[in-house]
This record gives C-alpha cells, structure tokens and sequence, in this order.
C-alpha cells in the first residue's frame, strides 16, 4: 500500500514576469541530479559514509560547526515551488492535529514538520524513500516496475533555509535547531548529519548510552535545556534501553508587529470561548489601515496584519454563530490564495488578545494519526543509509514550536485625528492565525486560539 500522493500538486506554474507562464514538474528542481532509474535493491547501494565515532553529551555544548554553504541557483522558482508543496502537507498535518485537540488551542510549523521529514529521509534506504516523496510531493512516478527517482534532499533543506533567512530581520527572528542522540554502539551517516546542518541555524549530534534508560533520559533533557537557552525542557519522556536514535527539533518565532498598539489602549474584556464559558483577556485595540475580506460563501473574515517587512499574519475570524472547525474544514492552499488575492485596503478598528504559545507534537503519532507512519517511521520503514548498524531504528521524532509576539512595533501608531467611520473587527471568540513569508508565501506558523488566556 502507498502513501496517498499530492496529485494536485506534481504539476506546478511560476509566473515570471508578467506574461509568460512556465510549468515546473517540482523534481525538476529537486532532483538528485542523476536521472538514471535507480533500481530498488538494498544489496546494490554504495557503501553508507558514515561517523564512526560521535562526541558524546558531556564532552561539548557548543554546535557542530555549519561550513559555508554555496548559493542556490533558482532560488526564487525552488522558494515558490517549495511553499506550496509544504503549504499543502503543513495544511493536511495541521486539520490532523486539531481534530485530534478539538477541544485545545493548536499550534504546528509546517516549515519545521517538512524540514524534519526531508532530514530523516536522507537516512532510508531507496524503498521508504518513495514513501517520503509521495507524502511531501515530491515524488515522481514511472512506469517501470521496481525503479524510483531520488530527490536531493539537501536542496530541498537548503531552499527551506533560505526562507528563513528571508524572515530573520532586526526585529523578527525565526530559529531553528536540531537534536539527534544515537546510542553509543552506533554510527550515523555523513549525509544526514549534512542535512541536519542544511537545515538549522544550529545543530547537535551526539552520542548517548542508552543502557541506563533513565538517567540517558535526564542527560538527553539536561542537554536540550541547556543548549536552547532553558527554551525547551523535558521534551522526551519513556526512553527505553532499545533506543536507537531520538531526534528533535525546535523552531522559535519572535516578532513585532508593524504598527505598534498603545498600551494605553489594552482593556481587559471578554473572551467567549463557547456558547457557555467566558474568560476576561487584554485585548489590544489600533485603528488604521489593514487589509481585509468578509468572506460569505466561508463565513469568516480575514485580516492580513503586517509583522516584519517580508513576514505578516493572517487572522481568520469566524462570523458570528460558525463553529471553527467549519473553517478549518476548508482550509487548502487555493483557499489561502483566493484570500491573498481579494484581500482589499480598508480602515478598521481592530481589537485582538495578546498571545503567546508553545507546543510540542510528537510526530510519529500525528503520521499515525494520518495512517502514514507505518511506511515512514515504523515497522514499513527501512533506515538503513542512517547507519552501518543493522536494524536501526528512529525511535521519537519530536516538534516544538514557539510563537511569541511583543505589543510594540517597527512604527509608532499615527496620533493624528483621523474622521472616517472604521469598520469594527473584535477578535473575541476563537480563531485561526498564519505566521507567513511573504516573499515565498510560506507558512511558518498555523494556529488556532480557542482561549488566549491558557
């Protein structure tokens, strides 16, 4: 059985330049470069480069040192094919997970979900490769039996670290760092430790005795504090003595707004969280201009709110008695374009709660949740180019995210008088946020805010 392909999304158009209109096939930019049918037999791979010998948690806390990395060609057609491909699994992860937490505010990065699994797919062998490609779209199909087509998923991990040097700037920052802790006894591929560099703004590998389950736990926790500034804690739990290898990654975004709200301006008011319960939250008021669309046939409305010069919100406000979920339910990447697109020019008095948030996602449970994980990360899955060991195994994949927001700005709110009639836009009740580059249109960040005081 294979993972269900994103059909819709093999075929893909740029538009350069105001006139012409060239389709890219998406492997045409990610390709390995070799067009060559590779045929799937384990027994005819080259040998796997590997470390033999990894430094341990105690020796070092500094990062695996990151060489220069050389400049993408077409970085603008990988960017733009790239965000869409990521956009559409980021959307298909996120509707997962918050049916899974219906009752619970919801945070995931698909640009974090996808950089992860483009960096465990360069340790599978050629057969689970096809189910990776499959699930982000980057797959390309033949018809002769037993043959699969290879991306370079270091292109695809080095497109994505070029979108987040586009959002960092001297008031947003997005950061990105990553774990891998392989037990003693093990080596680990050349090339995934290549790829967890390509893809991070700091990296770590090391190696861990997993033999004393419990304390490896503390030590492997006690590390990832430490090297994350106290950002992330006790992000794994039930290590067992079988583990192989645990890998983690945290993505933390911290940005301004544009346009400063007043402080003086931010009254306490209700929050209705359902048609019963209530809870008193500080919303922060500024009139000016946003763009914005009511959306009918969707029953909400749209709020396009600048943050950094490249980087802006998307809020998504369901009208009046539409549950969110029904929203949710529609949400696809031409949905997000259409909105994009009839987003107009209009004078709001906009009222928002401060919020800041943090989750973690386990992501071997939400494939599971997506019926994928088997072909990806479990028993279907072969990752036998992550290491000389036999039956290695990636035991925990785990997320964290971080999203917070300061109440001022790049620019100070206009005091001038102005005389027109706003149009009104009270976010108190719940809704759904885009952390995205505008640039690209990536979405960095997906959210949904059931109680902004929790």
């Amino acid at each position: 059985m294979k993972v269900e392909s994103v059909s819709l999304l093999l075929l893909t158009y740029l538009t350069i330049g105001t006139a012409n209109r060239v389709y890219i096939h998406p492997f045409s930019l990610f390709g390995s470069g070799d067009i060559s049918c590779e045929v799937v037999q384990p027994k005819q791979t080259p040998p796997l480069e590997t470390i033999p010998s990894l430094p341990t948690i105690q020796e070092s806390t500094e990062p695996d040192p990151h060489p220069e990395i050389e400049e993408l060609k077409n970085i603008t057609q990988r960017t733009a094919v790239l965000a869409e491909l990521q956009n559409s699994l980021g959307l298909r992860m996120y509707q997962t997970l918050s049916r899974k937490q219906a009752d619970a505010n919801v945070l995931l990065s698909p640009f974090n979900a996808f950089g992860t699994l483009v960096t465990l797919y360069l340790g599978t062998s050629e057969k689970t490769a096809v189910s990776y490609q499959q699930l982000l779209g980057l797959n390309w199909e033949t018809e002769r039996p037993g043959c699969v087509y290879l991306i370079d998923g270091h292109t695809v991990l080095r497109t994505l670290q070029a979108i987040n040097s586009l959002t960092d700037g001297p008031r947003d920052e997005l950061k990105t760092l990553v774990w891998s802790f392989v037990n003693g006894d093990a080596d680990l591929s050349k090339d995934f430790v290549r790829g967890m560099k390509d893809f991070s703004d700091a990296s770590f590998v090391r190696a861990v005795n997993f033999s004393q389950p419990k304390e490896a736990e503390e030590q492997v926790n006690g590390f990832i504090q430490k090297t994350s500034g106290s950002k992330v804690e006790n992000i794994f739990t039930d290590v067992s003595q079988s583990t192989n290898l645990l890998f983690a990654s945290s993505v933390h975004y911290k940005g301004n707004w544009r346009t400063a709200f007043q402080p003086e301006q931010t009254t306490l008011q209700d929050f209705r969280i359902d048609e019963k319960s209530t809870v008193k939250v500080p919303l922060m008021t500024h009139a000016g201009d946003y763009m914005h669309l009511s959306d009918p046939g969707r029953k909400c409305s749209v709020v396009k709110l600048g943050l950094s010069k490249r980087t802006y919100m998307l809020l998504v406000l369901p009208h009046e008695g539409v549950r969110l979920q029904d929203i949710e339910n529609q949400l696809l990447t031409e949905v997000l374009s259409t909105w994009n697109r009839h987003l107009k020019k209009r004078y709001l008095e906009l009222s928002l709660p401060k919020f800041s948030m943090t989750a973690v996602t386990d992501l071997r449970s939400l494939l599971s949740d997506m019926a994928v994980e088997k072909y990806l990360l479990g028993s279907d899955a072969s990752f036998e180019r992550l290491s000389t060991k036999k039956n290695f195994t990636v035991d925990k994949v785990i997320n964290k995210v971080q999203f917070e927001m300061s109440e001022a700005g790049a620019e100070v709110q206009n005091q001038t008088r102005d005389d027109r009639d706003p149009l009104k836009v009270t976010v108190n009740r719940p809704f759904l946020f885009a952390i995205v580059e505008g640039n690209s249109n990536t979405i960095l960040m997906l959210g949904k805010i059931l109680n902004p005081a929790v």
